[in-house]
């Protein structure tokens, strides 16, 4: 095959033809998907959209029930405070969930895992400050798991 001044191969119309096809098939399902799941809905707060998964009705019921639900939305607990962390988190999320249930890799009942439990962790520290330091006051431990003893508060008997 002959190189072109360049020094490459030349691309063939058809190749790119058929690249440009595949993308666009590619973009044309990402965009379905995004809207089908109701993508936007995850760039707020509202606490409906974390039921867009069926599998989450049982854990939006019982922070509906909860004292958390008159203080506290799902991103309080579950995303960090700093705008970028937030989303970069709902980010993460949103692919690592949308992988699992599409593929139906999770356990049930569901499972949080450490990176978000650390997340779940920092938030409870910064909105329980007060009570946390008097903890400290009277000896207890400067590394609390606040999920160890709290592992069903906004969801019930978790743990």
């Amino acid at each position: 095959m002959k190189k072109s001044r360049s020094g490459n191969l030349p691309v063939k119309p058809s190749l790119k033809k058929g690249l440009a096809v595949m993308l666009g098939i590619l973009f044309g399902l990402s965009i379905f998907t995004f809207y089908h799941a109701k993508g936007t809905s995850y760039f707020f707060d509202d606490p409906e959209s974390c039921m867009n998964c069926h599998i989450m009705r049982e854990q939006f019921d019982s922070w509906a029930q909860s004292s958390h639900k008159a203080v506290a939305t799902c991103n309080a607990c579950h995303t960090p405070k700093d705008f970028l962390g937030k989303y970069a988190s709902k980010g993460l999320n949103g692919w690592n969930h949308s992988l699992a249930f599409t593929t139906a890799q999770f356990q049930e009942p569901l499972q949080i895992k450490e990176f978000n439990e650390k997340i779940v962790q920092k938030n409870c520290i910064r909105c329980h400050e007060i009570q946390i330091s008097q903890m400290r006051d009277f000896g207890f431990s400067e590394e609390l798991d606040c999920l160890s003893c709290h592992g069903n508060v906004g969801h019930g008997n978790r743990r």
